[in-house]
């Protein structure tokens, strides 16, 4: 019974707040009430105070009148309508319509709750005067901030009466929801690079795919030379001559992507994390491997192995890798390579391509990298794609009127450097393909070695 009574009570207070946020006066209704406001100085006559009295009362009624006449949901429909991803950093467009069916022209200002993960949230009103029974437009610009699935805010629409004294607002919840992913911007133009390089080799010369399987591609005759083996003899009695099989070798291979998720790639480059730079470069190597019919799989690591996708074809695969790298994220915990790799050795045993996103820079980090890379490349073949550090880079040399501190900055910066160099060497010289190069210029540089390392059958 007393959670009843609270519960009507605070529907009776609720009640005339919504009422007040629900119905606004205009700018007209106020200038009005202004201009009346002198008519109460003749309250002091006796004889004269029915005058203001009438005023307000006619104003009054002037606005019941406009709050009858006011459009209401019913009458004016907003839609929304947005793409479903934007990539970090990518700026798309979205539209909102806003059709009514009354028979006047209608003043409208729209108000939205942009989420901050996709535009920066702003209560200024983008004004309309809708011609009677006709639709207008505007544009919104989006661009990807934070990862993830956001849903996007409510829609308010406040709509004048016909005698501009009271706005109703009106407001709409529509379900929707967009995702920031990684930047794919310029896919098309790697998937054009990609499709010209397989086109070019195919036409120069025959590959041997060390690794590959055969499959039954059809009959032929028989030709002195053909391996007996391939004599298909059942074949050879219906027809009544030697037949031999005739196989096809599959040239599809097998990339896993490892992220490195650890302290390191959490540094700035320029205004993103290294890390975003890492999960960019990586979905689009998994576009450019999958379109070309390899099987792709993924593993993000730091302390932990925090995601897997086992490698496969097809949209699947390219759906539950962008579902990875949507969610993950970077930490200040060290990545355990051991960790990783042995994972790696667990789940896959068949011969693949590894290309593993990570940062070399202390002895310690380097000297795991070394020792697993190493021990990998004996069943599959790593490629390790180094980022560089510019601010690392820039301390190392200082300015000639530097302080004493920044000296040892730079002194300290150089040997980073050297051992992140001989880190990086010790690997080539182990059998280990590294690729050194900076964040903003790792997209092209990698899937450039990723289709350099197919060329030469690498697998």
């Amino acid at each position: 019974m007393e959670h009843s009574r609270q519960r009507f009570s605070q529907r009776l207070f609720r009640r005339p707040r919504e009422l007040l946020t629900r119905y606004l006066p205009t700018r007209r209704l106020t200038l009005v009430v202004a201009l009346l406001a002198p008519l109460w100085l003749l309250s002091r006559w006796t004889d004269v105070t029915v005058v203001p009295i009438a005023a307000i009362a006619m104003v009054l009624f002037l606005v019941v009148i406009d709050l009858l006449f006011t459009p209401n949901a019913r009458t004016v429909e907003v839609h929304r309508t947005l793409p479903p991803s934007v990539g970090v950093g990518d700026t798309i467009e979205g539209r909102y319509t806003i059709l009514h069916h009354t028979r006047r022209t209608l003043k409208v200002a729209l108000f939205d709750a942009i989420p901050r993960a996709v535009g920066e949230y702003t209560v200024t009103p983008r004004l309309f005067k809708i011609p009677a029974r006709q639709s207008a437009d505007a544009i919104i610009a989006l661009t990807g901030r934070n990862r993830g699935v956001h849903e996007v805010g409510p829609i308010v629409l406040r709509v004048s009466g016909p005698l501009d004294l009271v706005q109703r607002a009106l407001r709409y919840t529509p379900d929707d929801q967009i995702t920031v992913m990684p930047s794919v911007a310029g896919a098309r133009g790697h998937h054009l690079q990609a499709l010209q390089r397989r086109t070019r080799v195919a036409g120069a010369r025959a590959l041997r795919l060390r690794g590959a399987s055969a499959s039954f591609g059809g009959l032929r005759d028989y030709v002195p030379g053909d391996d007996p083996r391939h004599v298909d003899w059942k074949a050879t009695a219906r027809r009544t001559r030697m037949t031999s099989k005739e196989f096809v070798v599959e040239q599809g291979q097998t990339l896993v992507i490892a992220i490195d998720a650890g302290r390191m790639m959490t540094q700035y480059a320029g205004d993103r994390p290294r890390f975003e730079y890492a999960l960019s470069s990586a979905l689009l190597l998994a576009d450019v491997a999958l379109a070309g019919g390899d099987r792709v799989g993924l593993i993000v690591f730091n302390d932990d192995v925090r995601a897997y996708v086992a490698p496969q074809r097809g949209a699947a695969a390219r759906k539950e890798i962008r579902a990875a790298l949507t969610t993950a994220a970077a930490t200040l915990s060290e990545p355990d390579y051991a960790g990783a790799f042995k994972t790696l050795a667990a789940r896959q045993r068949r011969r693949s391509m590894i290309v593993l996103f990570t940062d070399v820079v202390d002895p310690r980090s380097s000297g795991a990298v070394i020792a697993h890379t190493v021990h990998t490349a004996q069943r599959h073949v790593p490629l390790v794609v180094a980022l560089s550090n510019d601010q690392l880079v820039r301390a190392a040399v200082p300015s000639p009127t530097a302080s004493l501190d920044t000296l040892y900055d730079a002194v300290a910066a150089e040997e980073l450097l050297l051992a992140r160099a001989d880190a990086l060497e010790r690997m080539r010289q182990r059998g280990v393909s590294v690729l050194d190069t900076p964040p903003r210029a790792m997209t092209a540089a990698v899937i450039n070695r990723y289709l350099e390392l197919k060329d030469r059958a690498a697998l």
